[in-house]
């Protein structure tokens, strides 16, 4: 499952959505959230929903890469929404004249809180897939520099984001080797009780931090070998400028997001 996870991995393929500013797309991505949240009604989560789809074929990666990240929020999808029809009061649910335990206003937003769930994970691997980890950096840097005034590091903290975004993928590949390594050695992860299956991660995760840790001294040591000092006079191979299908992108957008909220107060 663990191989499933596609956050944080970036495809160099030539599609609209790559040659668009990340500021840009940061941005979208950030109201496109707000707008998935928002959305009320039938009409809404339609409206959300396709221009989900949208974003995914203008990115023009495989629909199978976006679908194969959703595989592992499947237990999480499903366990909000047990606990959604059980938990959530209203009208009882009657199967043979024999009440089930669930209610038709927990089954409603059962369906409402997975719908968010999948569009979430979709819009944001847009932005990893189509962004890579410089520019991503870039792009946060930008957005936070007006917050330097007050003393807040902008660039450290765009840092600090891109590489924990930019090493998700490397973490998860040294968990599948260690978890092979630890198989090979006769562990077992899948029998047993919860407790147990617990205990039997931990000859997992006392190496998993080693490695993390030694691969984090090693990107110091490697960042200051080459005289890195920072944000402060640092010059950059490929300035990010905005362009005109960042213009029409935000000018959608902004139409897409009032008619969300439009058909909010509608309906």
């Amino acid at each position: 499952m663990l191989k499933d996870i596609t956050l944080g991995q970036y495809f160099p393929i030539d599609s609209p959505l790559h040659k668009m500013d990340p500021r840009t797309k940061i941005l979208v991505l950030i109201f496109m959230l707000v707008a998935i949240f928002i959305a009320d009604g039938i009409v809404g989560y339609l409206a959300v929903t396709f221009f989900t789809v949208f974003i995914i074929l203008l990115s023009k990666v495989p629909f199978k890469l976006y679908f194969r990240g959703l595989k592992p929020i499947w237990f999480i999808i499903l366990f909000t929404g047990v606990l959604n029809l059980f938990l959530t009061p209203g009208t009882k649910i009657y199967l043979w004249e024999h009440s089930t335990g669930m209610t038709w206003e927990g089954l409603i937003l059962a369906g409402k809180m997975a719908i968010r769930l999948v569009l979430l994970i979709l819009a944001s691997s847009a932005l990893t897939y189509t962004t890579s980890p410089i520019s991503l950096t870039d792009g946060i840097e930008k957005l936070l520099l007006p917050f330097s005034k007050i003393g807040l590091p902008a660039h450290e903290l765009a840092m600090m984001m891109s590489i924990a975004i930019r090493f998700i993928p490397t973490l998860i590949e040294e968990t599948e080797k260690i978890s092979k390594a630890q198989q090979a050695r006769g562990a077992d992860f899948e029998s047993g009780n919860i407790i147990k299956r617990a205990k039997a991660l931990v000859p997992m995760l006392v190496p998993l931090f080693i490695s993390a840790f030694r691969r984090a001294d090693d990107l110091a040591v490697a960042m200051e070998s080459r005289c890195y000092r920072g944000g402060n006079g640092r010059t950059r191979l490929n300035p990010i400028h905005f362009k005109k299908v960042d213009l029409w992108t935000a000018m959608v957008f902004v139409i897409f997001f009032g008619a969300v909220i439009a058909l909010r107060f509608v309906s």
